[in-house]
């Protein structure tokens, strides 16, 4: 495999495929009413999990005790994936881990992370992104977030070739702050996420598409639930 794929599970999970490692981002499945997968169609080398949330966590736990697998993380939830007798790699913002032919970067999220499923018993830490590159892309994974100044920086530093960005609202930045989010980075593809799997989260991706147009030359794909992208 020459490229990289991503596939998309709904909501925030994503999985990037190298050919070498597969990694799979906020396992968000089981309780996902828009997941068209099953846990156990999943086979990661890595699971990265940008915050506690359950909608992110999700299935982590699962995954990785079935696969054996790594779990790149900040380091208080990894201390508790540890608890769970979770093999871990903890990290924190600014940092970088390589594992194969992977490099994950932890950057900066705008957002909240306490660990739902242990009853509030863990400290979060904090909420965070990835940058993940492999074979000469970066993608970057910007988690649950508001808008923030730094993603300027984060544009300088990594030159993120695919930005994935949640347009929710509510929880997250919506359709417009995310647009100028998208101004900040320079991506050159922008795939909108953690929207529309709840009523409370619904946004028309169309929408974001368009005030996407009015400020970068990026090219909006709105990808569909299962389906694949070759960067």
């Amino acid at each position: 495999m020459d490229r990289v794929l991503l596939t998309w599970h709904g909501h925030s999970c994503f999985q990037i495929d190298t050919g070498a490692t597969t990694v799979l981002i906020d396992p968000f499945i089981s309780g996902n009413p828009n997941a068209a997968v099953s846990i156990e169609e999943l086979d990661p080398d890595i699971v990265a999990v940008t915050h506690g949330h359950r909608d992110h966590l999700g299935d982590t736990v699962e995954i990785a005790t079935r696969k054996d697998c790594m779990v790149v993380c900040i380091h208080e939830l990894s201390q508790y994936l540890r608890s769970k007798g979770i093999k871990t790699t903890g990290m924190n913002i600014g940092g970088t881990v390589e594992i194969g032919d992977i490099l994950l970067t932890m950057t900066d999220a705008r957002h909240s992370s306490s660990i739902d499923e242990s009853g509030w018993c863990f400290d979060g830490g904090r909420a965070a992104g990835f940058i993940i590159r492999s074979k000469g892309i970066s993608i970057y994974h910007a988690g649950d977030t508001a808008i923030f100044s730094d993603m300027e920086l984060i544009s300088r530093l990594y030159q993120p070739h695919v930005a994935l960005l949640p347009i929710g609202g509510r929880y997250t930045m919506g359709p417009k702050d995310a647009a100028l989010a998208v101004e900040m980075l320079c991506p050159e593809i922008v795939v909108p996420m953690h929207y529309g799997t709840f009523d409370h989260i619904a946004q028309d991706p169309v929408f974001f598409s368009d005030c996407v147009k009015k400020v970068s030359s990026a090219e909006v794909i709105i990808m569909g639930i299962g389906s694949d992208l070759w960067l």
